[in-house]
């Protein structure tokens, strides 16, 4: 006989009890039995969305002709000088030319390949929480393996990093359209906390294992000013020399409550308390982007390839 079964969450998932009843071949008695298969299997998260936004992203970035891919080595040939842009690695800075013009030029080069990528997830309990039904730590990973799916496919190597009050998860820097089957499994791996996420430890032991500049992609969100300071001073301490992407998913529940036409006073003070929590969001959103870093704030539904876009959007703006 075949079972089919819907797992509500992602994780190990063990059979603990099977009860199986059938009737007789006469029809005339049922027969009822329990077994315990002991066994534990792997819940990994739905790739579908993946696999079909993946190679349409790639596909209309080939088409686009957005990107020229390298055919050997690692890095990028020159191309031209072009004008410096905020974000830039200084590296690439021209002086004599800059100096010879009177402003700052930049070397630009074919689209690189082999560049870092990391995905670092916040597993504490504020992604715990249900967004639609479903945990934000689940809405941000389907996100993560599709813009890890692209990368992998444009050359990049992929890194997997989860933290909550401790590091839980560290993959190995992954590459090649194989590749995607090992960050699918670190995914899996990734665990539902109930403790409040460690910024400092995890963002600093992070830092530590980076031997080069990185594109880091922060999936996390807040619902409280010191959580908020906690991670603004990490990330200031740590991560300036990578190029860092905060991602975090729009609440529309708390805008929904801003905006609805209140029945009552409970509705009003409802409402009040959201537009509190919506502007103290909005201030550490606008101090992250003054500390350099880069913020997507982007529905659930469509933040996987908002992301995987703004990722391609890096590349091609050669921040790395």
């Amino acid at each position: 006989a075949r079972l089919h079964a819907t797992a509500r969450r992602r994780g190990q998932a063990r059979l603990t009890a099977l009860d199986l009843r059938w009737q007789g071949p006469l029809g005339l008695v049922w027969l009822q039995r329990r077994l315990d298969p002991g066994r534990t299997i792997a819940v990994t998260p739905d790739v579908r969305p993946v696999h079909s936004d993946g190679v349409a992203l790639v596909d209309r970035d080939a088409r686009d002709g957005m990107m020229v891919q390298l055919l050997t080595g690692p890095g990028g040939d020159f191309d031209a000088l072009g004008d410096y842009q905020p974000g830039m690695d200084r590296r690439r800075i021209d002086w004599k030319a800059s100096a010879r013009h009177g402003e700052l030029l930049a070397k630009e080069y074919l689209t690189e390949r082999d560049n870092n990528i990391v995905l670092a997830f916040d597993c504490g309990r504020t992604m715990v929480e249900p967004l639609a039904g479903v945990a934000r730590l689940d809405r941000a990973i389907t996100a993560g393996l599709l813009t890890g799916y692209v990368a992998l496919q444009k050359g990049d190597r992929v890194t997997l990093f989860g933290f909550d009050a401790k590091v839980r998860q560290v993959s190995p820097a992954l590459t090649g359209a194989r590749g995607f089957a090992g960050l699918q499994r670190a995914a899996a791996g990734l665990d539902y906390s109930s403790e409040e996420a460690n910024f400092t430890l995890g963002l600093s032991t992070l830092a530590q294992r980076l031997d080069r500049r990185s594109l880091i992609l922060l999936f996390t969100d807040f619902v409280d000013p010191t959580a908020a300071e906690l991670m603004l001073a990490a990330i200031g301490r740590q991560l300036s020399a990578h190029v860092l992407l905060c991602v975090v998913m729009r609440d529309d529940e708390l805008e929904s409550l801003v905006t609805a036409e209140p029945e009552d006073a409970d509705d009003i003070a409802r409402a009040v308390v959201a537009a509190g929590m919506l502007r103290e969001r909005r201030v550490v959103l606008t101090r992250l982007r003054q500390m350099g870093v880069e913020v997507l704030e982007a529905p659930w539904a469509s933040l996987g390839p908002q992301l995987a876009r703004r990722y391609l959007e890096t590349k091609r703006r050669q921040l790395l």
